[in-house]
Parts: C-alpha cells; sequence; structure tokens
C-alpha cells in the first residue's frame, strides 16, 4: 500500500532496507526553462520544452533522437501533434498515445543517434514497471472490448451540442437569463465531452471545444501535451496558468492570501478564466510572430451569431446575454475541473517527496485522486472528467470503453502494491481548499516492487 505521511517519513519497508531510497521534490532535473518569465502560455512552454529537452531541434524518445519529419502527413493522429512537438522530448506522449507495438516497431526507420544527454524528465518506464505492464494487459485486452460505448459517447456529444443551442434559442427569444444559465451550464458540459475528442485523431467533435473562448489547438498542448504527462508538476500549464492567483504547489513561500483569502476569490478567477485565455491568445497574436487564431476559431461566435440571426432582439442584447453565457460557462468548467481528481491534499503535488526513479505510472495514481460517484453513468463521466486516472494512462481511448479496463488496471495495482484512490464529489470540492492552505510536504512510497 502507500503510505502518506510528513517529509520526514517513510514506509516500515523502505526503513528495513540497506540503503533508503532516493527522493526527489520534483520529476524535472531543474526549474523548467521559461517557468518564472511572465505570464504562462502553450508557446513559452514549448519552447522551455525545446531548451530542456535535449532533442536537438529533432523528437525525443527515451535516449534516443529522431527525425519524424517525413512522417508528419502519414502520422494516423494529425500532422498537428508532430508538427508542434519538433524540438521536444515526446516520451510519455508516445508511450500514452501508442497503445500496441506497431509504431514501436516503425521508430527504427526514422532514427538518426542517441541523445547527448539524459532526460530532463525522471519518470521511467522500465520493460518491468507498473505502467509497461498495465500497457501490455490493455493491449491484449483492446482485442475482446466492446466498442458499442464509442458511438454512445458520439451521441450523447451531439445530444449536448444540439441541447445547447436550443437553449440558446429559448433564452435569446424569451428573453431568460435563467434559461440562459442552464446553456451555459450545457456549454460548460459539451467542452468537457468535447475533450474526449480532441485526444483522439483529428475529428470534427474536437472543434467545439472552441463553443467558448478556448481553443482546442491550444488545449492540446496545455491539456493533453502538458498536464495529462506532467499532472501536479511545474510542468503542468493547467496549474501555471492559476498562479499566482491560486497556488495548489504545497510550498513553504505562499503567502496567507494565497493559502486563504483564495478561497474567496478564486470564484471571481472562475468566472473570468475563458476570457483570460483569449485575451492571451489575442495579446501573443499582437506581441509576438506566434498564429494563435484559426478558421475554426469563429465556433467561438456561433452562439451570438446564431442567437441573433435566429431572434428579434438587438446585437447589443444578444451579446450581453452571450457575455453572462460564457462568463458563467467559465465558472462552471472551473468548478467541474478543479474538483475532477488533482487539487487534494493526499495527491502527489510539485514540493512533495517521491521516489527519484518512479514509474510514469504510479507517478499519474499518486497525482490523482478519482471520483467514485461518476463510476458507472457514461452521461457523468463525460461531463466531468471521469474515469481521471485511466484516462491520463490511455488518453486515446474513448471515455465509453475505460470502465472495461477497471479490472485489468486494479489488478496491476495490486501486484505493485499501489494503492487507487476514489473519492465522492463533495469531498473532492472541499478537499481543493484544503490543498491551496496545505504547504507542508507528504512522501508518496509505492509498495517495494517499483520495476
Amino acid at each position: 500500500m502507500v503510505n502518506f505521511a510528513s517529509s520526514t517519513t517513510t514506509t516500515v519497508e523502505a526503513q528495513k532496507q540497506s540503503t533508503p531510497p532516493k527522493l526527489t521534490s520534483s520529476i524535472t532535473r531543474k526549474d523548467p526553462t521559461n517557468r518564472l518569465e511572465g505570464s504562462q502560455n502553450i508557446y513559452r512552454w514549448l519552447d522551455g520544452k525545446r531548451a530542456d529537452d535535449g532533442a536537438e531541434g529533432l523528437w525525443r524518445i527515451h535516449d534516443t533522437l529522431y527525425d519524424l519529419s517525413d512522417f508528419i502527413g502519414k502520422h494516423p493522429g494529425g500532422k498537428s501533434w508532430l508538427k508542434v512537438t519538433k524540438g521536444t522530448d515526446i516520451t510519455e506522449a508516445f508511450e500514452t498515445h501508442h497503445i500496441g507495438g506497431k509504431a514501436e516497431r516503425m521508430l527504427p526507420l526514422f532514427k538518426v543517434r542517441s541523445a547527448s544527454q539524459p532526460r530532463h524528465v525522471r519518470l521511467t518506464f522500465h520493460k518491468d514497471g507498473f505502467y509497461r505492464t498495465l500497457k501490455r494487459k490493455v493491449a491484449v485486452k483492446l482485442k475482446d472490448l466492446d466498442f458499442s460505448p464509442v458511438r454512445r459517447s458520439e451521441q450523447i456529444m451531439d445530444a449536448l451540442l444540439a441541447t445547447t443551442f436550443g437553449l440558446a434559442f429559448l433564452a435569446n427569444i424569451m428573453g431568460s437569463y435563467a434559461i440562459a444559465a442552464v446553456c451555459a451550464l450545457f456549454v460548460c458540459w459539451t467542452m468537457i465531452c468535447a475533450h474526449n475528442f480532441f485526444h483522439k485523431k483529428d475529428n470534427w467533435r474536437m472543434l467545439f471545444y472552441n463553443l467558448a473562448l478556448l481553443s482546442y489547438r491550444e488545449m492540446r498542448v496545455a491539456h493533453a501535451m502538458s498536464h495529462h504527462l506532467y499532472p501536479n508538476s511545474i510542468l503542468d500549464l493547467e496549474i501555471s496558468f492559476y498562479e499566482p492567483w491560486l497556488s495548489w504547489m504545497p510550498l513553504s513561500s505562499k503567502n496567507l492570501l494565497q493559502r486563504y483569502a483564495s478561497w474567496g476569490y478564486g470564484l471571481v478567477v472562475y468566472f473570468v478564466s475563458f476570457a483570460n485565455e483569449f485575451l492571451k491568445r489575442i495579446w501573443i497574436s499582437l506581441t509576438t510572430d506566434q498564429r494563435t487564431f484559426y478558421l475554426d476559431d469563429l465556433i467561438n461566435l456561433t452562439i451570438p451569431f446564431f442567437m441573433y440571426v435566429t431572434g428579434t432582439r438587438s446585437l447589443w442584447e444578444v451579446l450581453l446575454m452571450w457575455v453572462f453565457i460564457e462568463l458563467f460557462a467559465s465558472f462552471c468548467y472551473a468548478v467541474v475541473g478543479i474538483s475532477a481528481a488533482h487539487q487534494h491534499p493526499e495527491a502527489v503535488h510539485y514540493g512533495d517527496l517521491i521516489l527519484e526513479d518512479v514509474d510514469f505510472g504510479i507517478y499519474q495514481v499518486s497525482a490523482i485522486v478519482d471520483r467514485s460517484d461518476t463510476k458507472g453513468s457514461q452521461f457523468k463521466v463525460l461531463t466531468s472528467f471521469g474515469d481521471h486516472c485511466l484516462h491520463h494512462m490511455f488518453p486515446t481511448l474513448d471515455h465509453g470503453l475505460l470502465p472495461q479496463l477497471y479490472p485489468t488496471f486494479l489488478e496491476t495495482c495490486a501486484e505493485f502494491e499501489v494503492e487507487y484512490r476514489e473519492r465522492p464529489w463533495w469531498h473532492m470540492f472541499f478537499a481543493q481548499y484544503k490543498q491551496l492552505a496545505r504547504v507542508d510536504p507528504i512522501t508518496y512510497l509505492p509498495g517495494r516492487k517499483t520495476k
């Protein structure tokens, strides 16, 4: 089982060992480049990775460099994944996005040379470690899965999208802000459901993550490539975006305002988080040579456009109601996302102590406290980031398939003496405030079998 204790405590098993385990408070060998330079965004984050990862302008997987330039147009998942990651270490993304062995067998065709420096990230993928063992079992399990829930996910997504526009129409013609509030909730649910689709190969449903002011392109970096692979670490942009206003790291440098006043002003942050990211994209496009807007970003405007052309209200009245929908959708999204799985005082964050060569899968379990009350409902899972731990392990699999993998996952957890934790929503909601206040580090040590 896993031991949670103060930073000076170790498990009984560890004390019995002749040499104590090597512990670290960070999964990176040094603070990431650009980490403290102004407001965090995906472009600054990617530049930092290119400076730290030792990929030498190529693509790094484990300790080998590959030139995938000629494969970009042939990549089954779409061109963008490879284009945006050139010059970085994509080890974690490669491992989690390719369950079978086909992609690994192709790699020698693109090999250039061995990397000249150690990996910046300490996460490991030993052949007989937790994650590789789980992945082998899942690869076998996939052959016998019932894939009909994938269609159910698509139907839920389509129903959410249609309901969103139906409510927008009713709110507009009736002038009802109460209906607009319900519409905002459905905007939130539609975007969270669309997140299930932007993890996959390019498809039209992923576009509706842009229904409010966010961009699925940016979230593929901030969420899929940053948060998913390095949750609760200083490489996790979904934590960095909220700093310094919401400081989730258990650091002694946190002041009283960050620890306790954030319980109140955090609600304001929730309301403006969508608008903040949208304005940030505008600022970056005006002050740098980065391209931050694309044709599909016009989806941001589909709701107000639809309300205007299908109703009789003035443009000003439509815009006011749209702003209300955006603000309330932003609030709902933040409430759901922040209480989904990570911001809990038992979840490992940067500053807590973990094994120096911690297995990727064990690290994921350590950083996640799953929600128990979404289990068994595909609708709840798709609209609340449910089945979070398994989704982090295998992000390209549809959420509808994940329940069938629990027996295999729990069997592997038992084999490696790793505790899988889950709590109800109300517990997770209040736990986030304890995490904001937490400054004392914990130590996370799984069972002795770590390789």
